[in-house]
């Protein structure tokens, strides 16, 4: 079986960095994990895709992931504005960078979910890293949301992937962005 997660975002969000994030936490746990982006012209403010997968290897592709079960998403305003939610899978898990409350947030998706976990992960970023840059404050959303990565591990992926100047601050605002993403659980009919 293999986990597939989309991340949708804008460029200069750290939708791509995100991604890679999710893989080297990922490896930490002992788990397989493929990290990929897809995106136009690489230029902030440019709509921007990323995927990864976790599980097994021999299940793991490297095409689009067009029917995942997890989403992420950095930008706010992007759901209004195109149908992001396309080929989720039904009962499928949002994890959301904004102010609305999560059965807010589910009415802008009009998609049934399992659970969703929001969080003004852009106002955390501005706060803590002193630019935003939310990815990861949506990584700490996304392991209490989905329980697929421990908050230790994304740590150890911050330290990996920055200096130590910039991993202290960004390791800050994942913890953050764990403490206090509100998470809902839709029961099933």
């Amino acid at each position: 079986m293999v986990d597939e997660i989309r991340l949708h975002g804008m460029g200069g969000q750290g939708v791509v960095a995100c991604g890679e994030l999710i893989a080297i936490a990922a490896s930490y746990e002992d788990k397989f994990c493929r990290a990929f982006p897809m995106y136009g012209s690489a230029r902030r403010g440019a709509p921007v895709l990323a995927f990864a997968q976790i599980g097994d290897e021999s299940e793991a592709t490297r095409s689009m992931i067009y029917y995942p079960e997890y989403l992420l998403v950095l930008d706010p305003l992007m759901p209004e504005t195109m149908d992001i939610t396309q080929g989720l899978k039904h009962q499928g898990i949002i994890v959301f960078n904004t102010t609305a409350t999560p059965d807010e947030a589910n009415a802008i998706f009009k998609k049934k979910l399992r659970k969703i976990g929001v969080i003004d992960a852009t106002d955390i970023a501005v706060d803590v890293i002193k630019r935003p840059i939310p990815n990861t404050v949506m990584l700490g959303a996304f392991a209490k949301t989905t329980g697929l990565l421990k908050i230790e591990s994304i740590f150890k992926a911050i330290d990996k992937r920055f200096p130590e100047k910039l991993a202290e601050p960004n390791k800050k605002a994942a913890q953050l962005g764990y403490d206090k993403a509100e998470v809902k659980e839709y029961l099933e009919d």
